[in-house]
């Protein structure tokens, strides 16, 4: 499959620190013998989860935010595949893919200005084709049974996933977005604010709530938009955490009462997390002890679909703490789950 670089054994080796008496996560994961057709080779194997990362920034940059976000998956396999394995982890239950490696376009984006809207539009056009592999990649997993955790790249491979996903179901999808955006920009040209938007219009996705939506960078137009649209709900950060309007516990009561009917997609973005390197870090917004209660809630429910971590931006710096974050993230997800 074009763009998948498959995750190898001797990656695992390299990654892997052993230690004694303690077994690691990366000792007891699936990795697959070959991908020669994926399909027919995860519906032969008894794994609940497949994890595969996306290295891009070209969605991020497409929508003028600030790169990065294709360091996420380096970051997060290096941590989680060291975390114990024990009865809480659920290794054995995973299948860890590879990554969506797009190299030719990252280099391209060095010689592209975002002050430019030939270059904006240059880089928009590559995120369609960004979509294209997402979108293949994800339909096959869930055809097959899984779940997809996906991780990296912007947010505008909620637009991949939900299509994938829909796809692999043979039907419409709901989703929830744990985000300080709402990415329901206008169908301008594919970039990270209109992932959600292009999904709702093209019919992939029915419902949509958006959870901890931050009033401050929300357009007077967009919440007239949101609010005429049935289908579309959401919650206001301002609205749980300072003014206490309502609570975060209600607030996922009633997000989980709009879309958990039926399968959904579990979207969390980094930029809603406090002090989180991300595209659009914030210094005001959800813990990451909220975070991954969200995750919780929603990873218990029945007709989850896939789990997509997105738009972190590790630095040098930061990679471990990131890579901690979001191992974190994913195993709390698993042991939500595994609980059904």
């Amino acid at each position: 499959m074009e763009h998948l670089k498959p995750f190898t054994n001797s990656e695992l080796k390299s990654i892997l620190k052993k230690r004694p008496k303690e077994t690691k996560f990366g000792e007891h994961i699936l990795l697959l013998p070959n991908f020669s057709n994926i399909y027919e080779q995860l519906l032969k194997l008894d794994v609940s989860y497949v994890i595969f990362g996306i290295k891009e920034d070209v969605g991020v940059f497409a929508n003028y935010g600030n790169t990065g976000t294709s360091s996420a998956w380096d970051a997060a396999i290096n941590i989680l595949l060291n975390v114990q394995s024990n009865a809480y982890t659920h290794p054995k239950k995973v299948l860890i893919l590879g990554h969506l490696e797009f190299d030719t376009y990252q280099e391209k984006l060095k010689q592209l200005d975002q002050k430019k809207r030939k270059d904006i539009q240059k880089a928009r056009k590559k995120v369609s084709k960004i979509d294209e592999a997402v979108t293949h990649l994800v339909s096959q997993i869930v055809s097959a049974g899984k779940i997809p955790i996906i991780i990296g790249g912007g947010h505008n491979n909620a637009y991949g996933n939900i299509k994938g996903t829909s796809l692999g179901l043979k039907k419409q999808i709901n989703a929830i977005n744990f985000d300080a955006h709402h990415d329901f920009r206008a169908e301008e040209g594919r970039h990270s604010g209109n992932g959600f938007s292009y999904a709702y219009a093209e019919g992939f996705l029915k419902h949509y709530f958006i959870f901890g939506l931050h009033e401050n960078y929300t357009s007077d137009t967009i919440f007239k938009t949101l609010n005429k649209l049935r289908r579309v709900k959401y919650s206001t950060f301002e609205s749980m955490m300072i003014r206490r309007d309502t609570n975060f516990d209600t607030e996922m009561e009633i997000a989980s009462q709009h879309i958990t009917s039926k399968a959904f997609g579990l979207e969390i973005d980094c930029d809603a997390i406090q002090n989180i390197p991300s595209s659009a870090m914030t210094p005001s917004g959800f813990s990451v002890n909220k975070a991954r209660a969200f995750i919780h809630h929603f990873g218990k429910q029945q007709h989850v679909a896939y789990l997509h971590i997105c738009e972190a931006a590790p630095t040098l710096e930061t990679d471990v703490q990131v890579g901690k974050l979001i191992s974190y993230l994913i195993t709390d997800f698993i042991r939500a789950h595994e609980i059904i």
